[in-house]
């Protein structure tokens, strides 16, 4: 097989494997789906141009979202992107959640999202991508306990910036 091939297979591979957890977790980060697409589509780029230098088969799933999140702050460096108002979009949908379940759904997406970078990525990349802690680690290049405590403490910030927002319950619960 020429080298050619092998790159584009290598890469195929790659695309069709990770390409649904790269954009859910690109969700995540901006909550739209154009620009979360976009990302994943400069990912992808990214990656194409770089693939050669990825040496670890295992090793891609960190590799692609380390280049997504690379590129997701390179998005706010270039220029600050058109957002339409979530508040004034209709969207109909047949499954769509009751308006307290969308209400706390909203919720914990804002707690999430007001977290220290360093308790909200360990907590999306478990939560979101289903990565362990060893992958996360990995992934953050420190070590698995300092993930474990990362985990802890951005759940407990998440639970108490819940319960004074008048959610109940147990926010482990959620996730």
């Amino acid at each position: 097989m020429s080298i050619e091939r092998q790159r584009t297979a290598k890469f195929d591979e790659l695309a069709r494997e990770y390409g649904a957890d790269l954009y859910r977790y690109a969700m995540w980060l901006c909550g739209n789906d154009a620009l979360a697409k976009d990302l994943v589509q400069e990912t992808f780029l990214r990656a194409w141009k770089a693939i050669d230098s990825l040496k670890e088969t295992r090793a891609a799933k960190s590799w692609l979202i380390t280049i997504l999140r690379r590129e997701y702050a390179r998005t706010f460096e270039r220029k600050v992107p058109k957002f339409t108002d979530v508040d004034t979009v209709v969207v109909p949908d047949d499954d769509e959640l009751e308006p307290d379940d969308r209400a706390e759904v909203q919720m914990l997406r804002q707690g999430i999202m007001q977290l220290a970078p360093k308790y909200r990525d360990p907590l999306l990349l478990q939560t979101v991508l289903g990565s362990s802690c060893k992958e996360i680690a990995e992934e953050l290049g420190i070590s698995k306990s300092a993930v474990m405590t990362q985990l802890f403490r951005a759940r407990e910030q998440l639970k108490k910036k819940l319960q004074k927002d008048g959610v109940t319950g147990n926010v482990h619960e959620l996730f």
